[in-house]
């Protein structure tokens, strides 16, 4: 089989000009938008801890946003596929980052925590099972040099 290659982009524009430039690591924002045609604009800044706008998403919680969407959104085809009926998802996943003395940083862990709510017809175990193949051929997880784990919590409705 043949390899496919994708390509992703997106226009990054720096917002936070507050009059001098980085004329010093106080004077300028950390402020930037995130344009794509046909889509809504995504805010961005750097996480609160450095110096960031809580009120707009930083890199880090967008990385762990990405895992846990690759890996609803493969869980969900595998899922459908399966012949398994899925109501509801929704995951709490947190990410774990360390930084140095240096300034220098890293992710050392992330944890997806779905909740799924599936049909009563539904084989709970198939459906539990499928977070493994999910995490497989998540394309982010594939990507990432640190472990990410899932933790679901199942919940089948009465027949």
């Amino acid at each position: 089989m043949s390899e496919h290659r994708h390509q992703f982009a997106i226009t990054n524009r720096w917002t936070g000009n507050l009059g001098t430039g980085t004329s010093s690591y106080a004077a300028y924002s950390r402020d930037h938008v995130f344009v794509s045609e046909g889509r809504p604009d995504l805010p961005g800044s750097s996480a609160p801890a450095f110096r960031g706008d809580p009120a707009r998403y930083d890199p880090e919680t967008l990385l762990v946003a990405s895992l846990s969407a690759c890996h609803m959104l493969w869980y969900l085809h595998f899922c459908a596929v399966n012949h398994i009926v899925v109501l509801e998802y929704e995951d709490q996943a947190t990410g774990e980052m360390v930084t140095e003395p240096d300034g220098r940083g890293r992710f050392t862990s992330v944890e997806l925590r779905p909740r799924v709510v599936i049909s009563a017809a539904s084989d709970e175990s198939v459906a539990r099972s499928l977070h493994g193949q999910a995490h497989e051929y998540c394309f982010i997880a594939n990507s990432v040099n640190f472990p990410v784990t899932c933790r679901p919590e199942m919940i089948r409705l009465a027949a």
